[in-house]
Formats: structure tokens, C-alpha cells, sequence
């Protein structure tokens, strides 16, 4: 259920800093391995040298991968790992977020608002260049499922443009980069007892407005976008085996969330 419990030794890991680009304090630190010829990335949840790892971001990211998995949605798989990582000299038990290489063979990638800026008409809007280059069902994907975890981070280095220039070949990257939704903000259970799931909340997003709400009105076709529906049933399986990972008051205030979001997306 990709979730490794048995905790492993990743203290060999080298950990890079990169500033979160959302306004939040603290530090989001990657790292990666080459073993066997087999690249893996990994992600922490935000750090923060005082308090320590913090967040829960690496757990938003499995469970986002879980819905998209139950949606039909193609996406970036995540593993979430528990292990002992050493950071600035010191250990840390945590959860790590682990990835494998979504470019397939003799592709490149380049993030979306480069590819923009060097390729688009003079005053074309961002989502009619998507369109254009053939990438308008892909977008309206992403603005759904962004708006049914609430994404606060969708800048153009979040959506990623893959090409093979010996086979001619351009697409938009799987969805990934999820860890910023939901109850990420939310450090304590009163927190997130208080939060309210349905509230349309200022996001970053390079295509559209602020609104992940209005950012819908893009899509044309709102009930082509989900191979499959979600139901109630479904709970179970996007939380299971995080009992002992996340509160219970964060598992059904998440489950709220996504569903009670769903359902007003189906009402649409």
C-alpha cells in the first residue's frame, strides 16, 4: 500500500534546501540516489532547524497519489517511507517521501513557464497556449484536482513539460507535487478542527487566478475529466495504513475535504 513501516537507515542521504515558494516558514529539503542504475528522489515534510521536521507534507503526497490512483488520473508515484535521516549532523526518525523517474527514455524536461515564455504568442493567455500546443485535457485535469485538494503551490515549476527531440516528442509531465494541499498549514489538532475545508483560500497557480474554485471555469467538459468516481467506500483506502501516521481529527478532516469538494465539483 506504499508505505514502508519498518524503519529504514537513509542517513547516507546528502539533503538539499529549497525555500518554499508558498509564503510558510521553514525549509523543504530533497535529496536523491542512484543505485543500480535506478535514480530515486526523496522529499521531506517542512523542517525547520529549531523544531525539527514538522510537517506532513510527505503524508499529503500519498494520499493525493491514492485519490488520483482512485480517480483514473495519471500521475507520479510516491512511497512514504519511515526512516531515520541525518540532517546538519543530526538524526531524525521522520517519514520520506520517495519517487522514482517519471522521463521515459531520451526525454528532457523543462517547467512550464519556461517553455511559455520562450514559446508562446505575444499576449496569449497561459491556459489557450496549453490548449494550442494539445495540452487543454491534461490542464483541466490538474485545475480539477486542484481544486479538490486545494493545491496552494501550482506555480509553473510544478507543471512540467517532457519532449524527445530524436522522436519528436512533447507532453505534459504526469501530475505530481502535491504536498502542499489539504491540511498542510495545520500544525495541531485544534488546527484542524478549526479549519474549513470548503473555503475557497488564496492559492498560487500559473494558469488562472488565485481561485482554485474559479479556476474551474476553464474546463468545458467538467464530467470527462474522472475515469472513475469517488464514494464513501473510498476512505478506506486512502487512509489506510496511516493510523498510527496522522491524527484521526487530520484523517476526517482530509476525508471531508476531498469528498465534500468532489461532490460540489459534481453538482457543477
Amino acid at each position: 500500500m506504499n508505505i514502508v513501516h519498518e524503519k529504514k537507515d537513509l542517513t547516507y542521504l546528502n539533503w538539499s534546501h529549497i525555500r518554499s515558494s508558498s509564503g510558510i516558514a521553514g525549509t523543504f529539503l530533497k535529496s536523491e540516489s542512484n543505485l543500480d542504475g535506478k535514480k530515486t528522489y526523496y522529499k521531506l515534510s517542512n523542517f525547520d532547524p529549531v523544531r525539527g521536521i514538522i510537517g506532513h507534507e510527505c503524508v499529503n503526497e500519498i494520499i493525493v497519489d491514492r485519490l488520483l490512483t482512485l480517480l483514473g488520473v495519471e500521475h507520479l508515484s510516491y512511497e512514504l517511507i519511515h526512516a531515520d535521516v541525518e540532517i546538519e549532523g543530526q538524526v531524525y526518525s521522520t517519514y520520506v517521501c520517495a519517487s522514482l523517474d517519471f522521463k521515459k527514455r531520451g526525454e528532457s524536461k523543462i517547467a512550464l513557464d519556461d517553455y511559455y515564455t520562450a514559446n508562446a504568442n505575444k499576449g496569449e493567455d497561459r491556459y489557450d497556449f496549453c490548449s494550442r500546443m494539445g495540452w487543454q485535457h491534461d490542464i483541466d485535469i490538474m485545475l480539477a484536482v486542484d481544486y479538490l485538494i486545494l493545491n496552494r503551490d501550482r506555480r509553473g515549476a510544478n507543471i512540467e513539460v517532457l519532449r524527445n527531440a530524436r522522436a519528436r516528442t512533447l507532453r505534459i509531465a504526469p501530475l505530481f507535487d502535491h504536498g502542499l494541499s489539504l491540511l498542510y498549514s495545520c500544525m495541531t489538532d485544534t488546527e484542524a478542527e478549526k479549519f474549513d475545508v470548503l473555503e475557497d483560500r488564496r492559492c498560487q497557480n500559473f494558469i488562472g487566478s488565485y481561485s482554485c474554485y474559479e479556476n474551474l471555469k476553464f474546463i468545458q467538459d467538467k464530467h470527462g475529466i474522472f475515469a472513475n468516481p469517488l464514494v464513501k467506500s473510498d476512505k478506506d483506502f486512502l487512509f489506510a495504513g496511516m493510523e498510527e501516521i496522522l491524527p484521526n481529527v487530520f484523517i476526517n478532516k482530509i476525508w471531508d475535504m476531498i469528498y465534500g469538494r468532489y461532490q460540489i465539483y459534481e453538482k457543477l
